[in-house]
């Protein structure tokens, strides 16, 4: 159990006034060595901790950040983390992580949370459109978006990934080398910047090689394993408008397309190619290798870390600041290549 004692609780046991325990506490040179060593043995004893808080309301500032993602078992977002974690660190700040579960509630809670325990600034990959972040402008507390960004950004900073160069990429790759036409894309959350992008880009391809869209092909829902695999059940389950291709909108959604791949005999990429968005360490041992769009998601936290201790350290920087990065195209065999 933690203890809640005061100084004036280890003030009263040691026989000294407060003022005598906060200077101990110090280490202050006004507290003769006997009673210093006497009032942290007490503390000690009374497992004391310092109100941080408190001091913080002083200095103004907490020299803590907090991280609002989604998804923290997602293994990019788990990179994104460290990035930030790491460089904030390097800065003397501390990280709180938020896990909202793709949750809009669980977020508006953590925002409001995260505003009481006074944090410096914020990094967000909201699962929502932004409607949310309103309070967090209002006491005008710095904010950088990250992987997820909303229409003009609402003037905040943001670091995120090319998701329509990276879609249109792995759909060319399709089109291109494995000559498929029937294709279809499972995405996310359709209010999302990731999942409208990546749809986006999927389509330019079509465009570009007059392939025409077939709206039955084009899923939005989750960014989640069950999501791809309800949803590929259905596809590969009908063989009149069975696709050759699928475009998983993030891995997660790929695992779970393999699964029911798996479930129908259905071979990948034999009978049915498969590309996706964002890389995963299992991406090296599954069967078949993952074709994808890897985002540099280390990167994208450190930028976007570096970013908000800028803004909170008041340097003068008037532009919000875009920054979109672009992603590595990885060629394995889920796709029909030989490698």
């Amino acid at each position: 159990m933690i203890s809640l004692s005061t100084i004036y609780d280890i003030a009263k046991r040691a026989g000294v006034s407060p003022a005598t325990v906060s200077r101990a506490l110090n280490n202050q040179n006004l507290v003769k060595e006997e009673t210093r060593k006497k009032i942290h043995k007490i503390a000690e004893e009374m497992n004391y901790s310092p109100n941080f808080l408190a001091r913080s309301l002083v200095k103004k500032q907490t020299n803590t950040i907090a991280l609002i993602i989604s998804d923290i078992t997602n293994p990019f977002f788990t990179t994104v983390a460290r990035g930030v974690e790491d460089t904030a660190s390097q800065k003397g700040f501390n990280t709180i992580f938020c896990n909202t579960d793709e949750n809009i509630e669980k977020e508006k809670q953590y925002v409001n949370l995260m505003l009481q325990r006074r944090v410096d600034g914020i990094i967000i990959a909201s699962c929502g459109s932004g409607n949310n972040l309103g309070d967090i402008r209002n006491r005008n507390l710095p904010l950088v978006l990250v992987d997820r960004a909303f229409p003009g950004n609402n003037g905040w900073d943001s670091v995120v990934g090319d998701s329509e160069e990276g879609a249109f990429l792995l759909t060319k790759h399709l089109i291109e080398v494995h000559h498929h036409q029937k294709i279809a894309i499972i995405s996310g959350p359709p209010v999302l910047s990731t999942s409208q992008d990546r749809v986006r880009g999927y389509l330019r391809a079509l465009r570009d090689y007059n392939i025409k869209e077939n709206p039955e092909w084009i899923i939005s829902g989750e960014f989640k394993e069950n999501f791809g695999y309800q949803i590929a059940l259905k596809f590969l389950q009908y063989s009149d408008i069975k696709p050759t291709a699928v475009f998983a909108g993030n891995n997660f959604i790929a695992i779970g397309i393999i699964r029911a791949a798996r479930e129908m005999d259905i071979e990948i990429p034999g009978d049915l190619s498969l590309v996706t968005f964002d890389d995963l360490e299992m991406a090296s041992y599954t069967c078949p290798f993952l074709t994808v769009a890897k985002q540099p998601a280390y990167t994208m936290g450190s930028m976007a870390t570096e970013f908000l201790l800028q803004r909170i350290s008041g340097e003068k920087i008037r532009e919000k600041r875009i920054v979109v990065l672009k992603p590595e195209i990885i060629i394995r065999k889920s796709c029909g290549c030989i490698q």
